[in-house]
C-alpha cells in the first residue's frame, strides 16, 4: 500500500476551520496514513502564535510572575478549536498537568513543545488517528542534538503496528526523558524524519503557499511557483532565505530518494512544488529556477603575494576561524588572495581579535574588510553548464548600476553568488527576476 506522510504547518491548523479543511485534504487520499502536526499558528496578521504565547508563560514563571492568565489564554485557544471539532479530549486535565509542571519549575522545552502535544491530540482524535508521542522515539543526545538515526530507528517500531498515526512535530526527548526542543520550523524535520522511517512514496508539507516561489514575493510582485526543484537546489534556496521549508528537513528524505510535495491548504488542487532528485522525463530542467539571498553580511578580504607558492596559506586562515569558534558563509580562493563571507553580527564582537590573529600569522599584503552586504544566490542544476544565463544576470546589475563586490561560481551546481550593497539588496532581486522570467530561464 502507497504511504503518503503529510505535514501541516502552523497556519493549516491555526483554527477549527482549518481543522475542516486539513480533515477533507487527509481523507481525499487513504495514502496519508501518518500525519505530522505542528502547534497552531496565526489566524490573522494581527495574532500571536500559540509557540509565541507559551514562551511568554514560561518567561513570566521563570519571573515569578503570575503566568495564570496568559496560560489561561493559550487554554482558551484551544477550547475553541476542540468545540469547533466536537473532540473529546479532556484539555481541563491536561492544562492542569501542564500548570503544575509549570509551577514545578518545568524547563523551557517542555512549556513551548505543549501547542504541538495538544494540536496532535486533538487532530487524531478528531480524524480516529493513533496519537504518538516523540518524546517516545524522537531522540536528543545529552547535550541537546537531535539524534536522526535513532530516531529514525524508533518513529519506524512506533508506527509499525499502526495503520494510521498522528505525531507532534517538533520535539523529542533525550535519555534521561528531558523534553527537547528542533529550532523553530523543527515539524519539518519530524516530518521528513517520519518519511524516512516509513520509507514512504511521498512526504506532503503542506503550508499557506502553494509551493517554492522563485523569489522572495516580499519584494517581487507575483513571483512564479516552481514546479519542480532538486533537493540541492531546495537546500541552497533555504540556506539562502527560502523559508518554506526547514533546512535540516530535506536530508532524511533525500537519502532515501523520497520527493517532497509543498502545497497549500487553503488551496489544495494546486499541485505546488515536487522536490526531487532528479526530474521525471519529459520535464523542461531550465537553468535557473529561482534567487534569494541573505543580508547582514561582512566580506574580508586577504592577499599575499606568492602565498599560492606555498603550502597553507588558506588552511592557516580558515585554522583561525575554527579556533575563533567563527563560522563562515563563503570561501572564495583566487591566485594569492583568500576571500571570506561572514555574518557580520557574528563578526563584531570578534573583528580586532581576528585581524590582529590574521596578521600576526599570516603576514599579509593587504587585509580589507567590506560591511553592509548582501549575498544573493542564483540558483539551478544546471547554470554552472549554461554562461548565457551567467551573463544575462550579471547583466542585469550592470544595466542597473548595482555595485557587485564578490562574485563567485563554484565548480559545484551552485550557479552564482553575487555580493551586493546591502541597500541594493532588494533591488538586485528584483532586476535578476525580471532577467529570469523575460528570457524563461
Amino acid at each position: 500500500m502507497k504511504t503518503t506522510v503529510a505535514k501541516f504547518g502552523g497556519t493549516s491548523l491555526a483554527s477549527a476551520e482549518q481543522f475542516r479543511k486539513v480533515k477533507k485534504i487527509i481523507e481525499s487520499d487513504p495514502s496519508r496514513r501518518i500525519i505530522i502536526v505542528s502547534a497552531p499558528g496565526k489566524r490573522f496578521e494581527e495574532d500571536i502564535k500559540v509557540t509565541d504565547q507559551l514562551m511568554e508563560v514560561f518567561h513570566l514563571a521563570g519571573r515569578n510572575e503570575d503566568f495564570h492568565p496568559a496560560l489561561e489564554t493559550v487554554r482558551q485557544r484551544f477550547e475553541e478549536i476542540a468545540e469547533g471539532i466536537g473532540a473529546a479530549i479532556d484539555l481541563k486535565k491536561e492544562f492542569e498537568q501542564i500548570e503544575a509542571r509549570i509551577s514545578e519549575r518545568a524547563d523551557r522545552d517542555y512549556v513551548i513543545s505543549r501547542g504541538e502535544y495538544l494540536n496532535a491530540k486533538l487532530l487524531s482524535d478528531y480524524l480516529g488517528f493513533t496519537f504518538v508521542d516523540p518524546e517516545w522515539c524522537v531522540c536528543f543526545d545529552e547535550d541537546g542534538t537531535m539524534n536522526p538515526e535513532l530516531s529514525r530507528r524508533m518513529i519506524r517500531a512506533s508506527l509499525l503496528p499502526l495503520e494510521t498515526a498522528v505525531i507532534a512535530g517538533f520535539y523529542g526527548a533525550d535519555s534521561r526523558g528531558n523534553i527537547r526542543t528542533l529550532p523553530r520550523g523543527g515539524s519539518d524535520v519530524t516530518g521528513s524524519l517520519a518519511a524516512a522511517a516509513a520509507n514512504a512514496d511521498l512526504y506532503e508539507n503542506w503550508t499557506d503557499v502553494c509551493g517554492l516561489l522563485a523569489a522572495d514575493p516580499r519584494i517581487v510582485d507575483h513571483p512564479k511557483t516552481v514546479k519542480y526543484v532538486t533537493f540541492r537546489e531546495l537546500r541552497t534556496l533555504s540556506y539562502m532565505g527560502a523559508s518554506v521549508l526547514h533546512t535540516d528537513a530535506v536530508l532524511p528524505v533525500s537519502d532515501l530518494d523520497i520527493p517532497i510535495n509543498i502545497r497549500s491548504t487553503d488551496e489544495p488542487e494546486d499541485s505546488g512544488t515536487t522536490i526531487v532528485r532528479t526530474l521525471p522525463a519529459g520535464e523542461t530542467k531550465y537553468p535557473i529556477i529561482g534567487v534569494a539571498g541573505r543580508k547582514g553580511m561582512s566580506v574580508i578580504q586577504v592577499e599575499k603575494l606568492m602565498a599560492s607558492d606555498g603550502a597553507g596559506f588558506t588552511a592557516v586562515m580558515l585554522d583561525i576561524l575554527k579556533s575563533m569558534g567563527l563560522p563562515f558563509e563563503h570561501c572564495l580562493t583566487g591566485i594569492d588572495t583568500v576571500t571570506l563571507v561572514i555574518r557580520s553580527d557574528l563578526l563584531e564582537p570578534c573583528r580586532e581579535q581576528l585581524f590582529s590573529r590574521i596578521r600576526e600569522e599570516l603576514n599579509p599584503d593587504y587585509l580589507g574588510l567590506s560591511d553592509h552586504l548582501s549575498m544573493i544566490a542564483v540558483i539551478g542544476e544546471k547554470g554552472s553548464n549554461s554562461s548565457s544565463a551567467n551573463i544575462r544576470a550579471l547583466n542585469s546589475l550592470t544595466d542597473a548600476g548595482i555595485p557587485v563586490n564578490t562574485i563567485n561560481q563554484g565548480a559545484g551546481k551552485l550557479n552564482l553568488l553575487i555580493g551586493v550593497p546591502e541597500e541594493k539588496y532588494e533591488d538586485a532581486i528584483r532586476c535578476i527576476y525580471e532577467t529570469i522570467e523575460k528570457a524563461g530561464l
